[in-house]
């Protein structure tokens, strides 16, 4: 790490990604902070100037991560791994049982605070009509993977904090998270290889499927970033919902495909997924369909008083930074980013 910066020391786990690129940003541009250190499974392509680099895998027992963290004061930990959805147990080593390696190794090595990025979808089934605050449970969608591993991090933090009350653990719970830079992994991720940028140009399609429970949260990544800057170098503990406004729902996503929202029954729309899935043409399984229409919509009062954090952007402009970039193949030099234009 760079020695030369008298802040607290920090480390972020899943520096390449989506969030992660945008945080080691901020940080570095925080003269509060102190030297930063990104891990990640690969090295990026274009190091940042601020940041010292180092492949970890928390997914490998002989990583000594005990050793790894000497010395740091804040671990953010935003690592996680959506494929391959069609093996679940992969996902749950790296998801769960890394994690779990590395609360423990958080303990071991006597860091003073852990930040760990939880997600809107650790929450249980709730409203969609009133926002809920940080106390709805988080016992997420069983059914499906990722809701799943994230409820029960949550679950695992619990026990966690009882055993180690010294350390300063913040769950993040962010909505969707949106930039520019990644646009063409998100479409991996939820849509696969077969999906052309192209289909997402506005009058291409006809109609947009409106689908009961369909207004969900979202926010810039950059904005997500911030929050998370802001809890890494505050004095704060506990769960903090992150979104922007408005919510998105059919209307707004038919708006930006010049498309018309119709009325479909959520049962069409996951028999229709869950034949792409068995076809093997999407890499999602249905079951995430049936945790995004279960969402609670989420109150950020929390995070706006006690962060004093404020979104920069709106869920629109977010959404917006996804789908045109999404169509233009945008990305960024790191491997889970990586776009047919980078920058």
């Amino acid at each position: 790490m760079n020695s030369q910066r008298s802040g607290p020391r920090i480390v972020v786990t899943g520096a390449t990604g989506n969030v992660g690129s945008s945080l080691v940003r901020v940080l570095n541009e925080d003269r509060r902070a102190g030297p930063v250190e990104g891990w990640a499974r690969r090295s990026p392509e274009r190091a940042d100037s601020g940041t010292a680099w180092r492949k970890v895998d928390l997914n490998v027992e002989r990583e000594d991560l005990p050793a790894l963290l000497t010395g740091v004061d804040v671990v953010v930990h935003l690592a996680w791994r959506f494929h391959p959805a069609r093996d679940p147990a992969v996902t749950w080593r790296t998801n769960v049982l890394g994690s779990v390696r590395l609360f423990e190794a958080v303990a071991a090595a006597g860091v003073p605070a852990l930040v760990h990025a939880s997600s809107v979808g650790a929450y249980s089934p709730g409203p969609k009509d009133r926002q809920v605050d940080e106390s709805w449970p988080t016992h997420g969608w069983p059914a499906a993977a990722y809701t799943r591993e994230k409820a029960y991090l949550e679950r695992v933090l619990d026990t966690f904090e009882k055993r180690h009350p010294e350390v300063r653990v913040v769950r993040m719970r962010p909505g969707f998270s949106f930039k520019r830079e990644s646009a063409s992994e998100q479409r991996r991720i939820f849509a696969g290889r077969y999906l052309p940028g192209n289909l997402v140009r506005p009058g291409l399609l006809p109609f947009f499927p409106d689908l009961p429970g369909l207004r969900v949260q979202a926010l810039h990544t950059d904005d997500a970033a911030d929050a998370y800057r802001l809890a890494a170098l505050g004095d704060v503990r506990g769960p903090f919902n992150l979104a922007a406004d408005p919510p998105i729902d059919a209307d707004m996503l038919a708006g930006f495909l010049d498309a018309r929202p119709v009325t479909v029954p959520a049962s069409i729309a996951r028999a229709g997924l869950a034949a792409a899935w068995t076809a093997r043409l999407i890499p999602t399984p249905p079951q995430l369909l049936d945790a995004v229409l279960r969402v609670p919509l989420m109150d950020t009062t929390r995070a706006r008083t006690e962060l004093a954090w404020t979104p920069e952007h709106t869920a629109t402009d977010a959404l917006r930074e996804l789908l045109a970039p999404m169509r233009a193949g945008a990305g960024a030099e790191t491997r889970p980013l990586a776009g047919r234009i980078v920058g």
